[in-house]
């Protein structure tokens, strides 16, 4: 009998993966080759280093180079394995998302933190759900439901609430205008890239998360405003708002707030000491 021998082991794989990620310019090439061949082959991270001399299968090796090749071409880490970790849960990714990211986790703490037990949220252009369901999860007793005008995003979330056991609504609506009734909490990441800084973005945004979760308009703060507008119709007494914000627009929005009659609007800084959130209340 022929015997055959793989041309690949956990160590090799992972040096060529590394090594056609860094020459195709991505940044953490280490990581997503690592990432990538811990995904194909099943395994945690201490495996690849316990057992470097493991060897792939021909399927495995054919699936990771043919992984590698894509992600060499931008392609999303998140939109090859099909998830990525918030809040300390798994989300189903593709690209009718954006992908959950961790300074979005900075708008979640912040919820939590000024004590929403029994709270209901809503929760606008919900994307993957990552928000509305996060907070569901950590805060007790809590209620709620996401907004999206995007039928294939609302898909993607009830698939995430679905995977991680959380019951949670999602209607389709833009914005406010299939929502009825008052809530304690309202939150939402909207779209805030100005138009014409979209063309400049990192490929893996710019051409593989959808434009209509990016474009925030001329000046990115279309949303906000008709957020802002429109929020107090749809706020219990002493209700709260929490909306993530790009690194320059804090105190736009945060005045937007005050004219509207918020109180005590608060801009919120992420782990990098950038301006990241913007709080406020009825």
């Amino acid at each position: 009998m022929k015997t055959i021998t793989r041309s690949m082991n956990y160590l090799s794989a992972f040096k060529k993966g590394k090594d056609e990620l860094a020459a195709s310019g991505i940044a953490d090439a280490d990581t997503d080759a690592e990432m990538l061949l811990m995904h194909v082959c099943r395994t945690e991270r201490g495996g690849r280093f316990s057992h470097p001399e493991n060897e792939l299968t021909d399927d495995e090796e054919s699936l990771y180079l043919d992984m590698i090749s894509k992600r060499a071409s931008h392609i999303p880490l998140q939109h090859l394995t099909g998830t990525q970790c918030f809040m300390g849960m798994d989300f189903g990714v593709s690209g009718k998302v954006l992908v959950p990211r961790p300074d979005t986790e900075i708008l979640v703490e912040e919820v939590m933190k000024d004590g929403a037990v029994g709270a209901s949220i809503l929760d606008l252009c919900t994307g993957s759900g990552c928000i509305i369901l996060s907070l569901l999860k950590y805060v007790n007793e809590s209620s709620g439901i996401g907004t999206d005008i995007s039928e294939e995003a609302l898909d993607v979330a009830r698939e995430n609430a679905e995977k991680n056991g959380i019951c949670a609504g999602f209607i389709r609506s833009d914005l406010f205008e299939n929502v009825d009734g008052k809530y304690d909490v309202i939150t939402s990441n909207p779209p805030y890239i100005r138009s014409g800084d979209i063309a400049g973005l990192m490929p893996e945004v710019r051409d593989h998360d959808p434009k209509l979760a990016l474009d925030g308009g001329e000046d990115g703060l279309v949303f906000y405003r008709r957020i802002i507008s429109e929020a107090p119709d749809y706020l219990n007494p002493a209700g709260r708002i929490y909306l993530e914000i790009g690194f320059d627009q804090g105190e736009q929005v945060k005045e937007m707030c005050l004219a509207q009659g918020f109180k005590d609007a608060e801009i919120i800084n992420d782990y990098s000491g950038l301006p990241r959130v913007v709080k406020a209340h009825i």
